[in-house]
C-alpha cells in the first residue's frame, strides 16, 4: 500500500494562496492550525523557490497572477471519457529532482494505459544532452507520461515529433496561436522557446518497452527566471506573454488527452499520420542552420524532414540526413 504523503506547510500555504484571493497570515494560521510565525516562514520558503507573495495592507497575501496549483481531481475531471480510460494513475508531487527519472524508476503501467506524474517544482529538471531545464515553482508544467509498448515501435526516433504535434493540438484548443516546432523536440514562438520534450526509455533487447515522455512548458516564468535563462544564452517565452490561458490543470488535461490518444495510433501506424501537421509547423525549413554532430558542425539549409522524421539539410557536400537524438540545432544569425 502506498504511503500517503503529508503536505508540507509551504505546500499547504501555496495551494491556499493560489486561488487569487487575499488572505491574512493570521487567517491562514487559524485555518491550518499553526502559528502566524510558521505561516510567515512558509511564505518565505515559497518566495525562495521563486514565487513572489504579494502583500496589500488590510487585505493580506496572495500569489502573483498566473499561478494556479496543480490538482489531480481537476485534471482528471477535464479529460474526455475516452482519454480518461487510458490513464492508469495520475499524481502530483510538491518537489522532485525529475519527473522523468521518477517514472523510469517506477513499475511500468499496464498495456494501453498511462502513468502520469507532475511536480510543482523540479530541482534537477533535464533537457536533451543533459542540459538543465529551469522550471520555477508554480510557473511551469513539469509533466511526464509513462507508456508501455508491447514491442518497440518502428518509428521510435520520431516519437518526440509526434508529441510535438500533440502539444500543438492541445494549445490550439486553448486558443494559443503562433506556435511552431523546432526539430527535434522544441516548442517555439516568436523565435523563443516555450517548451521542450525529452523521451527516455527502459527496454530489453526483445519484449515490452517502457517509454517516458517528459514535457516542460513555460507558463508564468517571472522576471528572475527569464534573467537566468537569458544568462544561459537562451531566450524563453511563456503562455502569459502569448496571451494564453495559464490554468495549468486545463493545460495538462489537454496535453495528456492528446498524447494518450495518439500513442496507440503511433504504435500501429508510425509517424505517417502526424507528419503533415509537423511539416506545417516546421520552424527551421528553408533557414540556414548549424547541426552539431561530433566535433565539427554541419552548416547548410534545412529542407524539412523525411518520412521517418529525420532532419534533412542541404550542405556543400549534398543532402545530409540527421537522426533525432544525435544532434543539436542552432539557427544561424
Amino acid at each position: 500500500m502506498k504511503t500517503v504523503r503529508k503536505a508540507s506547510l509551504a505546500e499547504q500555504v501555496f495551494r491556499r494562496l493560489s486561488d487569487g484571493q487575499f488572505a491574512s497570515a493570521q487567517t491562514l494560521a487559524d485555518e491550518l492550525g499553526v502559528t502566524r510565525s510558521a505561516v510567515q516562514k512558509a511564505m518565505h520558503a515559497i518566495e525562495e523557490a521563486g514565487v513572489p507573495v504579494e502583500f496589500v495592507p488590510h487585505r493580506g497575501h496572495r500569489l502573483r497572477d498566473g499561478i494556479v496549483a496543480l490538482d489531480v481531481a481537476q485534471i482528471l475531471a477535464q479529460l474526455p471519457a475516452h482519454a480518461l480510460a487510458r490513464v492508469a494513475r495520475c499524481e502530483v508531487e510538491w518537489a522532485l529532482p525529475s519527473t522523468n527519472a521518477a517514472l523510469l524508476a517506477a513499475g511500468e503501467p499496464p498495456f494501453g494505459q498511462a502513468a502520469v506524474l507532475l511536480a510543482e517544482h523540479q530541482t534537477a529538471g533535464r533537457g536533451r544532452r543533459g542540459r538543465a531545464w529551469v522550471a520555477p515553482l508554480g510557473g511551469a508544467v513539469c509533466l511526464s507520461i509513462a507508456w508501455t509498448f508491447p514491442e518497440l515501435p518502428r518509428d521510435l526516433a520520431a516519437l518526440s515529433l509526434v508529441v510535438g504535434v500533440c502539444a500543438l493540438r492541445a494549445f490550439g484548443a486553448r486558443d494559443v496561436r503562433g506556435l511552431a516546432l523546432k526539430w527535434p523536440n522544441d516548442l517555439v514562438a516568436d523565435g523563443r522557446k516555450l517548451g521542450g520534450i525529452l523521451i527516455e526509455m527502459r527496454a530489453e533487447s526483445s519484449g515490452p518497452a517502457v517509454v517516458v515522455i517528459g514535457i516542460g512548458v513555460n507558463v508564468a516564468l517571472g522576471a528572475d527566471v527569464r534573467a537566468r535563462v537569458a544568462a544561459a544564452g537562451n531566450e524563453a517565452i511563456d503562455l502569459l506573454e502569448l496571451g494564453g490561458d495559464a490554468d495549468r490543470n486545463a493545460i495538462v488535461a489537454r496535453l495528456v488527452g492528446e498524447i494518450v490518444m495518439a500513442l496507440p495510433k503511433f504504435a500501429v501506424e508510425g509517424f505517417a499520420p502526424f507528419s503533415a501537421e509537423w511539416r506545417q509547423a516546421d520552424a527551421l525549413r528553408g533557414r540556414a542552420i548549424s547541426v552539431q554532430l561530433g566535433a565539427e558542425p554541419q552548416v547548410g539549409i534545412a529542407r524539412g524532414i523525411d518520412a521517418g522524421g529525420s532532419l534533412l539539410v542541404e550542405t556543400p557536400a549534398g543532402l545530409q540526413r540527421f537522426v533525432a537524438g544525435e544532434v543539436s540545432v542552432r539557427v544561424q544569425a
